[in-house]
């Protein structure tokens, strides 16, 4: 055996007792140590010596929250209806100790246990619940995988669905209802606009009809209040000529003004309808103009004596 060979072999046992005996622990990591394959602690982060060949180290555990991908799978829910689901979990390790020695493989028992649990839950729900209760679906499946794993070490911190795929056929009937759906809510919108539209108009209505009404009954109200206003001045008026009359025919030669008055007024009235009325029809007493006008001097004392003119002598 040459010296050459000795020398590496004995650089390689030397590299291997250094890497056996000074041990770096990174950062969020833990390394389970055992002593003659008892278990002797837990190497936190930081530079560590372990008597070579005595000690090693037996598990190295990784302390950052982990994602597991959970699978597609088949589930049926409550009302016999097959979907796939699929989800991702996220846990991390609490415990190096129960990590290592409670349970051969956490991440595959716990993502076992993740699907059993899931199917269990989907199987309370019908169809149309998966959809809309996936945030309890969820929260129960972390309650029942994080007392399950307790004793693993594990803290499983949530559960989140993916995807539910229901098969084609159900698609397409769901797709039907949810068309079904649009229609009777743009039916119910438009229904429920014609009545709005039909309730303004009849208040619109009401209230012009109202108004107008309003309108016409101050209208009359304003032109009775104008006609008894005026029947009123007319009124005072008659009643301060009648006074003023009664007042003159109280004096002297008051009696002939009136009678004078009246005859004035009673021609003009008669001329009026004569100048109008193709057919006239006179009085008896105007039969005899004479008499008429020496009425006339009767009632006024004033008509001066007609006297015919003297002839010139030759």
């Amino acid at each position: 055996m040459s010296a050459g060979f000795i020398f590496t072999l004995f650089f390689i046992a030397l590299i291997y007792l250094i890497r056996k005996t000074f041990i770096i622990v990174p950062q969020q990591y833990c390394f389970v140590v055992e002593r003659v394959g008892v278990f002797n602690g837990a190497l936190e982060a930081g530079f560590h010596f372990l008597w070579p060949v005595i000690e090693v180290v037996k598990y190295r555990q990784n302390l950052k929250e982990i994602a597991i991908d959970i699978p597609p799978q088949m589930c049926i829910t409550k009302d016999n209806v097959s979907i796939s689901v699929d989800g991702i979990l996220y846990l991390k390790v609490v415990d190096p100790y129960k990590a290592s020695y409670a349970i051969e493989n956490f991440m595959l028992a716990t993502q076992q246990l993740a699907q059993t649990t899931l199917r269990s839950e989907i199987g309370k729900l019908i169809l149309d619940q998966t959809f809309a209760e996936r945030d309890d679906i969820n929260s129960h499946v972390v309650r029942a995988l994080d007392e399950a794993t307790d004793p693993w070490g594990i803290k499983v911190t949530r559960y989140e669905i993916k995807n539910i795929s229901p098969p084609k056929e159900i698609l397409h009937e769901m797709e039907e209802q949810v068309k079904a759906e649009r229609v009777k809510r743009a039916e119910i919108t438009i229904s429920e606009g014609e009545k709005l539209s039909r309730i303004n108009r009849s208040v619109g209505e009401r209230e012009e009809a109202i108004n107008v009404s309003e309108g016409e009954k101050m209208k009359k109200i304003n032109e009775a209040d104008g006609k008894a206003l005026e029947i009123e001045v007319i009124a005072a008026a008659k009643a301060k000529g009648i006074q003023m009359i009664a007042e003159s025919i109280s004096r002297d030669g008051g009696s002939e003004a009136v009678n004078l008055q009246i005859t004035e007024d009673y021609l003009t009235g008669l001329g009026t309808v004569m100048s109008h009325s193709k057919t006239t029809i006179l009085p008896a007493e105007l039969a005899n103009i004479t008499g008429v006008f020496e009425g006339l001097s009767k009632l006024t004392g004033k008509l001066p004596e007609i006297k015919a003119p003297k002839e010139k002598e030759a």
